[in-house]
């Protein structure tokens, strides 16, 4: 039963539909479950949470990963795939304690000063939370003080800076330099992303990483997380 729900999680996920009144890619899917509803189901079934996200959330977005890389899915499916992992995990949330789940890690999230692009971020920050991350978005546009303080009060792991402008992009490499000059800059490691970054630049500026899209930067999370090289 266990298997077979979770199985449907993951085929819906890949589907892009959140609730049963979504079409999906596939055609005659509208009126059947979707991941709101089949969550839902697992839990009143107590299905193992960690199951639902490892089995269910986590490897049906890397088959969404997986198709974006082969030009399959295009950005809309993905954002469908996403939404949907991010209803699931609202529902999940509340008995992730509960059920003695413990999170992989504590990550902020943020698009530096001036830059109110959030798309990218958004999607980043729901993938990671599928991926058995606890997430805390600081939005857009957010002052490099405030997140500095939000790295002192919260003590996450890693920090996620985001930027969609050359314009703004130079704002990263303030946000480091506040973080060292306030003692915090090697408490946390901090990965970046957005169109106009490359590795080069993130090395350039002192971060931890970079991230060319969603999935990228989960893996170079997972990759600083376990302590193996990002060189390769």
């Amino acid at each position: 039963m266990s298997e077979d729900i979770i199985e449907l999680i993951k085929k819906n996920v890949i589907q892009g539909r959140v609730t049963q009144d979504d079409e999906g890619i596939e055609e005659g899917m509208v009126g059947q479950p979707g991941v709101t509803e089949l969550i839902k189901e697992a839990l009143a079934s107590d299905v193992d949470v960690s199951g639902i996200i490892n089995k269910g959330l986590t490897a049906s977005m890397e088959v969404v990963g997986q198709k974006f890389e082969n030009e399959e899915y295009y950005i809309p499916d993905m954002l469908a795939s996403a939404e949907a992992v991010g209803a699931a995990m609202e529902i999940l949330e509340p008995h992730l304690a509960k059920s003695g789940v413990k999170p992989k890690g504590k990550i902020l999230i943020a698009t530096v000063k001036g830059d109110m692009h959030d798309i990218g971020k958004n999607i980043v920050s729901i993938l990671l939370r599928g991926a058995g991350y606890m997430v805390k978005d600081l939005g857009n546009d957010v002052e490099t003080g405030d997140i500095v303080e939000a790295v002192r009060e919260e003590k996450p792991d890693f920090l996620g800076l985001s930027a969609l402008l050359t314009s703004t992009m130079v704002n990263m490499e303030d946000t480091i330099k506040a973080l060292k000059e306030n003692g915090l800059r090697d408490r946390v490691k901090i990965i970046i992303g957005g169109a106009p970054l490359s590795q080069e630049y993130a090395e350039s500026i002192g971060a931890d990483g970079y991230g060319a899209d969603g999935f990228h930067a989960i893996s170079v999370i997972e990759s600083l997380n376990s302590g193996d090289s990002l060189d390769s």
